[in-house]
């Protein structure tokens, strides 16, 4: 497929609406998300609150044709994110989704009954990073708009973002061989490789857990 001309510009207030739709028809390696959980408010705030209502200034999103049609959402520091998570963000969450009654939700009690035993097998531990490599991000696009090499500009587009704050080092974590690869071929090296088995109940396999990083060198200069 050929490129496509974008537009990549700092998020704006109003794209939290479209930014929150990708990240909910993403959710889950292009499986439904209401398998995992029927509940399109929770998915969107645990995957994109921290970035749209904390560190909005480190997320960009890509525009063609006036509209939304992916977005690349980061930290220059994971654990500001991790701290502001646990502290600020999850309680809050919790507690909506008791009133919402997610708690009673039998897709979501399945989900968190495999989670549960992934974290019993510690499929979930990941070193930590963050001295060598202390940015991180996220990167989605409309489907339709892949294969285009609008991934790719979106990423070297962030990295000077992170090199003209002068940020050491960025890593960032995959759930996809496809995933692995592409962020190999835009200078990423492997850090960590992992396999995790509490998707397995309806992806019926495994899927492996990938964990990328990239020195910035122009900090050093």
């Amino acid at each position: 497929m050929e490129d496509i001309e974008v537009t990549i510009r700092r998020y704006a207030r109003k794209d939290r609406d479209d930014l929150r739709r990708i990240a909910w028809k993403t959710a889950f390696l292009k499986e439904p998300p209401e398998n995992f959980l029927n509940d399109r408010q929770v998915i969107e705030d645990v995957l994109t609150m921290y970035f749209t209502d904390y560190e909005p200034a480190s997320s960009f999103v890509a525009i063609y044709n006036n509209k939304v049609i992916g977005y690349i959402i980061g930290s220059l520091n994971v654990k500001l994110l991790r701290r502001v998570s646990v502290k600020r963000i999850m309680p809050g969450l919790i507690i909506n989704a008791f009133k919402r009654g997610v708690f009673l939700k039998i897709s979501l009690m399945r989900f968190l009954f495999h989670a549960a035993l992934s974290l019993l097998k510690r499929e979930f531990f990941v070193p930590d990073f963050s001295g060598e490599y202390p940015a991180t991000f996220h990167i989605n696009i409309d489907e339709q708009f892949r294969g285009r090499g609008l991934g790719a500009k979106m990423v070297e587009y962030y990295l000077e973002f992170l090199r003209a704050k002068r940020v050491k080092g960025v890593h960032v974590g995959t759930m996809s061989e496809r995933g692995r690869h592409f962020f190999s071929k835009l200078g990423f090296s492997l850090l960590f490789k992992g396999s995790r088995s509490h998707l397995k109940y309806i992806l019926r396999k495994d899927v492996p857990y990938y964990v990328l990083g990239k020195i910035l060198q122009m900090e050093n200069i």
